[in-house]
């Protein structure tokens, strides 16, 4: 098939990782795989199995952009695309302008977060042949809003690169790694990682980590993310809180890491605080890796982990619940080692790149034969 995917994502986040996934999948598959970004995309590195001349680079300054649509419209009748799928909701309109103007054009959408649509958006996906939710609360709330018919939603969890995260086991070595962050080879590290905003939970994470690091003095921890706020204000709290819970010498705050799986592979404990979560792929990543997971009990967190088995949840915005599961952890290498072996199993069953691709495959041939 001719597949385009479109994203005006400048930042890379799980949903920037779920496209290069799919498209590099589906690219290796023999797919003629396109894709359609903004100027200095993250993307663009990281689609490393499509021809550069399979890239076209458009303004995307918002859901309005005229000029955007007009040659996106051109691009997918250029290239004969089939698929035109659009994971961006502000990348919707222009990508429905764009099949409504070339007929054999099928539409997709997949919806990569909780926060509702609003209601012009039922004008967008009125055209899409079919609507992708990451998650069952997704496809829950897409349902509810009535944006489009229920029959068109489909279900395809994040797929994670085991394979990557195989060697990323393999390869990794502790002490290596201990001196390379200048950590001391025989503690304990605790870790988060994802964008820094409020929703992700970093105060909880901290406030925990003031009451874990009274219990262990050889506990450091690690915040890893960037902050894409205009002023850095989200960093910024972050440093002034550290430094008010006496942790300067106890947190790593560090930006965006180009192997996030060897900081994964060298964590005792990955936390997950997150206020919302349509998924989680983080935590899948952390659980491929085979390191025990403590998460809040979000809705994307509870499809991915069965409490006590293949992780732990706590509620949400509880930074006591927090410290008292990653203390306890923490007192019991085997069950952290059990915990972390039970989580493998799950992504390897459940949530393999493979799947996904699989799933979106079938899902692009029934959106092309009008089943």
């Amino acid at each position: 098939m001719r597949i385009l995917h479109i994203s005006s994502a400048q930042s890379f986040g799980g949903g920037e990782r779920h496209l290069a996934d799919l498209a590099n999948g589906l690219a290796h598959r023999g797919h003629d795989v396109y894709a359609a970004l903004r100027p200095n995309s993250q993307l663009i590195e990281k689609l490393t199995e499509l021809r550069e001349a399979n890239v076209t680079i458009l303004p995307f300054r918002n859901a309005l952009d005229a000029n955007s649509a007009h040659h996106l419209a051109i691009f997918v009748r250029k290239n004969a695309i089939e698929i035109a799928h659009a994971h961006m909701a502000r990348d919707y309109p222009l990508a429905a302008y764009a099949t409504r103007r070339n007929a054999t054009a099928r539409l997709i959408v997949t919806r990569h977060v909780l926060f509702p649509l609003n209601r012009l958006h039922k004008i967008t996906l009125s055209h899409a042949a079919r609507i992708i939710a990451v998650s069952e609360a997704v496809a829950l709330q897409l349902r509810s809003q009535k944006l489009a018919p229920p029959g068109r939603i489909r279900v395809v969890h994040n797929g994670i690169d085991i394979g990557r995260f195989e060697k990323a086991r393999a390869d990794f070595n502790r002490e290596q790694f201990s001196r390379s962050w200048n950590l001391p080879e025989h503690g304990l590290l605790v870790g988060t990682v994802g964008e820094l905003n409020t929703l992700k939970g970093h105060e909880e994470f901290l406030r925990a980590a003031e009451q874990i690091a009274r219990i262990f003095s050889n506990a450091y921890f690690v915040v890893a993310g960037v902050d894409t706020s205009e002023t850095e204000e989200n960093r910024t709290a972050l440093k002034r809180l550290i430094r008010e819970l006496g942790l300067v010498d106890r947190v790593r705050l560090v930006g965006w890491l180009d192997d996030v799986a060897q900081l994964l592979c060298a964590l005792d404990v990955f936390v997950s605080a997150s206020r919302i979560e349509a998924f989680g792929l983080v935590i899948g990543e952390a659980m491929a890796c085979g390191t025990a997971v403590v998460a809040t009990e979000t809705q994307g967190a509870r499809e991915i982990i069965e409490d006590r088995e293949t992780g732990l949840l706590v509620p949400v915005a509880d930074a006591d619940a927090l410290a008292k599961s990653v203390i306890a952890l923490l007192k019991d290498e085997e069950r952290r080692e059990e915990i972390g072996k039970q989580a493998l199993k799950v992504v390897h069953a459940n949530f393999s790149l493979d799947r996904m691709v699989d799933a979106t495959e079938k899902i692009y041939r029934e959106s092309r034969s009008g089943k």
